[in-house]
């Protein structure tokens, strides 16, 4: 086969480097041709530069021509010139000179004429065949660049082929010296794998003849002691107790766990999403402090003021499907009996929020209809409508499956075993488009809340408000996260955990039967732990000698201790004595605090009167004279001072004295601004207060649920201590028993070996007797 495998790449080599040679030759002709054609074009070249260099010379011959044509015309003027003077002198007697001039003048004129349209014709031969001489060179010259350009090409071409044949020429015998390595290898490998098959088809031939007696030996068992098959038929095999799946138990258990955790934090962002909206239905767009908000928006605050009824059963359910997985259970959708509550709760939650859509949805174009909402936001407020339905829909996806989920455990008729699989994955899709919607409402309504805190009617409460909503939809949006990924990271264990059942058998039949089932698996464990008789503990011999030791040499200190004892009382007295005059210390002390606050009140008292004495006199000296405003300076020459809550007011005679009506201002505005800011500090402390007192709620279920998770741990410790202590005496003995056994077989085997020699000694002789006897008869 290898060699075959050589002599096709081979011919198929060959066949290509036959093509390429071919191609090679061609190539060749091409450039030939190309060198051909370009020296040709080199010769007409140089033809043109022989031409043109002859019409360059004509060229100079007529310039000088021309030159002594005009030199000769200016002294023809010249003289024509000269004469017309002398003619004007000489009219009469030189009529006939004049005559001869003229006419010897229309000669040089037409001659003059002849000699100017030679040389314009000469100049346009001239300059058409200039320009096509440096038309036809330009055409030569880049027909010679690209013909050299192609010329390089080809030659590059070429060069690359023979490179390329070269390269393919070595990589060919490479692969014909590794080949030749890997065709001797293959021999080798044949060689070794025909004399594995021999042996593997002897060790099958003893496999099958072993397997056949052992085949034959079960049946024959079976037949005999085996009166009725309960795995025969599927009603009764759904009643025989499986196997115990620790691990699995183990693993559901924690996940489980880690899904009760998840819903809990998204149980607490739902409570807070609802209770903030509620706020801010109070708030915007009408306040309800200030106006009656409107009749829809009173009836949308009823309702979702009743949202904590239909969002906390969520959590309970997950609860109670938590404490229903435990270790000694079998956890499959037909024994998953609070599902179907789960199932319940979040039916009634859906009801629930297809209760406040409508609400919802006429509240949102309700704050579009309203004067203060603009294009942005109304927009804005377009998109969270939409968002809000397909939240809806999701939540409505997501209950239609987990119902399904929940029929194997009540009715088993309604979903079929072969879509289990097929309902777990649509489970996983719908979470992620829960998470995929959360994250368009988070952001819808980010920018909402942006758009709102650029208004300038917008107040802190509002603002405080939007900010608690947008934290518990970034909270919603992160839970929906974690439960997505959760449940896609564990749906293959789920699908791969419904085979976990009966054996030889589908499934469980119904819940009936899974119940049936479970009831036996108790009675089953009790038995087993009825049989299980755990060894008392007793007192290793070394210790107890310790012990006695110590009990020895405490009884001879007794004496020792009892001194001791009386003198930690007499301390414990002393102390108890200095505690008793330090406590009546404190009280004195307690007493003097509350004289001296009592005190500086009444001082604080006095101040405020003298402060009040000081404004009348104020007054009174704003409507007398200078004198007697002096007067009034001098009997307060000291600055007054006043504490309070709007700070320190003081009043001294240099400055001027501000108007009642001014300070009354100021007061009221101060108070006022002081109004606002501890109303927004009262409401920020509230949202604090039940953002922290669900968060201390959820931390307080998630300890106590620790704290269980902590007690059954510590059960299961010292279960699967009292098992590893029983697994050692079940070893021991086991070992024990298989020593015992080897001893009887190795007795058994030296009475046999006695036996076999008693019975070679017995053949020795009857061989002997009849070689005997055979000689005798020989003989007679």
């Amino acid at each position: 086969m290898a060699s075959a495998e050589l002599q096709g790449k081979y011919q198929k080599l060959a066949q290509e480097y036959s093509k390429l040679r071919a191609q090679n030759q061609v190539l060749k002709k091409g450039v030939v041709d190309e060198q051909a054609n370009s020296a040709a074009l080199k010769e007409q070249l140089k033809m043109k530069d022989q031409s043109l260099r002859k019409l360059q010379q004509e060229m100079d011959s007529l310039t000088f021509r021309n030159l002594q044509l005009a030199k000769r015309v200016e002294l023809l003027q010249d003289e024509l010139s000269l004469s017309e003077p002398r003619g004007k002198k000489n009219k009469k007697s030189g009529e006939s000179s004049s005559q001869l001039s003229q006419e010897q003048k229309s000669v040089f004129d037409e001659d003059l004429q002849k000699k100017i349209e030679e040389n314009e014709r000469l100049h346009i031969q001239f300059f058409e065949a200039n320009e096509q001489h440096k038309h036809v060179e330009a055409e030569l010259r880049s027909r010679l660049a690209a013909l050299e350009t192609e010329a390089a090409q080809h030659q590059a071409v070429v060069d690359g082929l023979t490179r390329k044949y070269m390269e393919t020429i070595e990589k060919l015998q490479n692969d014909k010296a590794k080949l030749e390595v890997k065709s001797q290898t293959l021999e080798k490998e044949a060689k070794e794998c025909r004399l594995r098959t021999e042996e593997c088809q002897l060790q099958l031939k003893n496999l099958h003849e072993d397997l056949s007696g052992r085949l034959e030996e079960s049946l024959s068992v079976i037949n005999e002691k085996v009166p009725f098959n309960d795995t025969k038929y599927s009603q009764y095999n759904a009643l025989n107790v499986p196997l115990h799946n620790r691990r699995h138990q183990l693993k559901m258990r924690d996940i489980a766990g880690q899904a009760l955790a998840f819903v809990q934090d998204l149980v607490t962002a739902l409570l807070n999403f609802h209770t903030y909206t509620e706020q801010r239905i109070q708030i915007f767009p009408v306040d309800s402090a200030i106006d009656t908000i409107s009749p829809l928006n009173q009836k949308f605050s009823q309702y979702l003021h009743e949202n904590a009824s239909y969002v906390r059963p969520l959590e309970e359910g997950m609860l109670h499907l938590f404490e229903s997985i435990t270790e000694d259970t079998v956890t499959v959708l037909e024994t998953t009996v609070k599902l179907k509550t789960f199932s319940e709760h979040l039916t009634s939650y859906i009801c629930f929020l297809r209760k406040i859509l409508p609400y919802q949805l006429k509240s949102l174009e309700e704050e579009c209809e309203s004067s203060l909402c603009t294009s942005a936001l109304r927009a804005r407020n377009l998109e969270l409508s939409q968002d809000m339905k397909k939240m809806t829909a999701v939540f409505e996806k997501l209950q239609t499956y987990v119902a399904l989920l929940a029929l194997p455990s009540t009715e088993p008729d309604g979903l079929l075993r072969t879509n289990y699989s097929s309902v777990l994955t649509n489970v996983g899709a719908a979470l992620h488009g829960f998470h995929d919607v959360m994250k368009d409402i988070s952001k819808h309504y980010s920018q909402k809340a942006t758009i709102e805190h650029e208004l300038p009617t917008t107040t802190q409460k509002l603002i405080t408000t939007n900010d608690c909503i947008l934290s518990s939809v970034v909270a919603l949006t992160n839970g929906a996260g974690k439960i997505a990924s959760f449940y896609s990271n564990n749906v293959d264990y789920f699908i791969a955990s419904l085979s976990y059942g009966p054996k030889a058998a589908s499934g469980f039949i119904s819940p009936l039967s899974a119940e049936c089932m479970l009831q036996y698996k108790k009675k089953a464990a009790a038995y087993m732990k009825s049989l299980r008789k755990p060894l008392l503990e007793s007192v290793p011999y070394e210790e107890a000698l310790s012990n006695r030791r110590v009990l020895l040499s405490s009884t001879e200190s007794r004496e020792g201790l009892a001194q001791q004892v009386q003198q930690s009382l007499e301390k414990i007295s002393k102390l108890e004595q200095e505690k008793e005059h330090w406590m009546l210390e404190a009280q004195l002390a307690k007493i003097k605090l509350e004289k001296e606050n009592q005190r500086i009140a009444d001082k604080l008292k006095s101040t405020s009167s003298g402060q009040l004495v000081g404004l009348s006199q104020d007054n009174a000296a704003l409507s007398n004279a200078a004198g007697q405003d002096e007067a009034a300076a001098k009997a307060v020459p000291e600055p007054v001072q006043s504490t309070s809550l709007i700070g320190i007011l003081t009043r001294t005679s240099d400055s001027e004295v501000p108007d009642v009506e001014s300070r009354e201002d100021l007061i009221k505005n101060h108070y006022m601004a002081r109004i606002v800011e501890l109303t927004s500090q009262l409401q920020l402390a509230d949202s604090k207060s039940v953002h922290f007192y669900a968060e201390c709620r959820a931390l307080s279920k998630r300890l106590a649920l620790a704290e269980k998770s902590k007690e059954a741990l510590t059960e299961e410790m010292k279960l699967a201590s009292q098992n590893i202590t029983r697994l050692q005496d079940e070893l021991t003995t086991t070992k024990r028993s298989y020593e015992d056994q080897l001893s009887m077989m190795s007795d058994h085997l030296c009475s046999m070996n006695e036996t076999l020699s008693k019975q070679r000694e017995e053949i020795d002789t009857l061989k002997m007797s009849s070689k005997g006897n055979s000689k005798k008869n020989k003989s007679r």
